[in-house]
């Protein structure tokens, strides 16, 4: 189960990624700035995956 969340995940995260960094060229946003848009968004994409996978794990038990 373990394996094929964290491929789900790993996934995600590089869709999540790619249109983030897609999203950041269009705007023409300076580095600071897009770092502090990466964070965020990768932040909020792990918050979203933990919780989902702990939603998983108990519907399961």
């Amino acid at each position: 189960m373990i394996i094929f969340f964290l491929f789900y995940a790993l996934i995600i995260l590089f869709t999540f990624n790619t249109l983030t960094d897609k999203f950041c060229k269009k705007l023409e946003m300076n580095a600071a700035k897009e770092a502090k848009v990466f964070r965020f968004t990768n932040i909020m994409i792990l918050i979203l995956l933990v919780t989902s996978y702990v939603k998983v794990l108990n519907s399961m038990v």
